[in-house]
């Protein structure tokens, strides 16, 4: 079995908001520059409550911002 891991399309996401910058999106949810780094490149998952901060940031539906799953490489 492979390893298990939540995935993002935040980077994606930012683009397609008129090309949002990783700062403008952590002021918007209140984390640090890094933090979005960090999630972007799936080295960190965040709780629960960033998740859903994140997902109305963008106004979107949490699973539309995020995955989980073996191997998950969508792009």
């Amino acid at each position: 079995m492979g390893k298990a891991l939540v995935g993002n399309h935040i980077r994606k996401l930012r683009f397609n908001r008129n090309e949002m910058t990783q700062q403008q999106l952590a002021d918007k949810v209140g984390v640090t520059r890094q933090t979005i780094v960090a999630l972007e490149k799936g080295n960190y998952s965040p709780s629960l409550e960033l998740a859903f901060r994140i997902a109305l940031a963008f106004n979107l539906p949490l699973e539309e911002v995020f995955f989980y799953g073996e191997n998950s490489e969508e792009g």
